[in-house]
């Protein structure tokens, strides 16, 4: 009988050595970072004794009497400063924060528990890291989609208009919007929008706090769905602001790029339309770039981009959580969220390849 050799195509051995680079590349990502925080003074050890000494014993010591017990998955260093304690006390708190054990022993434990998904809890909140992140997901996802959808929806038609109609009026006043637009901090402009619409000074248009209304639970489900997006308005719109300028500009130099190549002018000599010659061939070999941008944009939304908005917008996110553990030492949830943000975005760089070949068929690879 003969044996059939079953070879993968090149897309599918390219995306399952993407997969298999996930591995190296997370774990190196977390190695430097429990190495940082190895050097980082201030962590929750020395927290608590610092309230110890100074004479705040009675919060310091119900959160020691109170602690979860959790293991700790980074920190460390050798504390100091510890002539006013005993060293039994010393030794407790330690191990209550998972301190006493060696930092490669720590590291070890935590990735295993990583690797099954278990993120321990928050040092300060009672609560898993899984649960703060599901409880704070809403607001980041809400905050990150909206944005990244509205940027998009304006942005590669505008930069198409602005590649098509280069150097007219249109170009240039359009050009100095998108400039000033790029300018304006995204915080300075929610300032601005609360001030303008939300009741600061003028009008009270836009509600200011919160996701939904406090009596959204009780509208029905058309008016709910109205009340959530009345309420995504004005931090979505600070939040485009500045993804908006650049994205323009992307879309409008990478159609310019395209449009002065060899084969536009063969498809115009061709007797072919301006929008077929657009549509049909400039615009799946421009859109490569455009698409290349987007696991960046949307994980900058979803994770980083939002704090100042959700600070200023009462808006209580995964930006404002990992900027609290990251204040706070609150090394469980600052690994963990680390952990989660980072797997995601490299899931989303080999969903933006996929996409590519979505874009453009001829990509080889063999060669990629």
């Amino acid at each position: 009988m003969q044996i059939r050799d079953y070879e993968l195509s090149p897309m599918k051995a390219y995306i399952i050595k993407r997969l298999l680079l996930i591995i190296p590349t997370l774990l190196g990502i977390m190695v430097l970072n429990f190495a940082i925080v190895q050097v980082a003074p201030g962590g929750p050890v020395e927290q608590l004794m610092m309230q110890l000494e100074s004479g705040h014993g009675a919060s310091a010591t119900a959160r020691f009497a109170g602690g979860s017990g959790e293991i700790a998955h980074a920190g460390g260093g050798d504390y100091r400063g510890r002539q006013g304690l005993e060293p039994e006390l010393i030794e407790q708190i330690k191990k209550q924060y998972g301190f006493d054990k060696p930092p490669l022993e720590r590291f070890t434990e935590m990735i295993g528990k990583y690797a099954r998904f278990d993120f321990g809890s928050s040092f300060y909140q009672d609560k898993s890291v899984i649960d703060l992140v599901i409880e704070k997901m809403p607001v980041s996802i809400s905050l990150g989609i909206w944005s990244t959808l509205l940027i998009y929806l304006i942005s590669i038609p505008l930069g198409i208009r602005k590649a098509m109609k280069d150097g007219s009026y249109f170009d240039v006043w359009s050009s100095f919007v998108i400039v000033i637009g790029y300018a304006i901090p995204s915080f300075l402009f929610a300032i601005f929008l609360v001030i303008l619409f939300a009741g600061g000074t003028y009008w009270d248009i836009f509600p200011l706090r919160g996701l939904v209304s406090d009596n959204w639970h009780e509208l029905p489900p058309t008016e709910q769905i109205k009340d959530y997006l009345w309420h995504m308005v004005l931090p979505v719109t600070a939040m485009s602001i500045g993804g908006f300028a650049a994205l323009t500009m992307l879309t409008k130099n990478s159609f310019l790029d395209e449009i002065n190549k060899q084969y536009v002018l063969t498809a115009r000599s061709k007797g072919l339309s301006e929008r077929k010659v657009l549509y049909r061939h400039v615009f799946r070999n421009a859109m490569l770039i455009v698409i290349a941008g987007f696991p960046v944009m949307l994980l900058g939304m979803l994770f980083t981009g939002s704090l100042l908005i959700e600070v200023i917008f009462s808006l209580d996110g995964l930006g404002l959580l990992s900027y609290e553990a990251v204040v706070n030492r609150d090394y469980p949830v600052f690994f963990g969220t680390l952990y989660i943000f980072t797997l995601f975005g490299l899931i989303l760089t080999i969903i933006r390849d996929i996409a590519y070949i979505m874009v453009d068929p001829r990509i080889d690879f063999d060669k990629r």
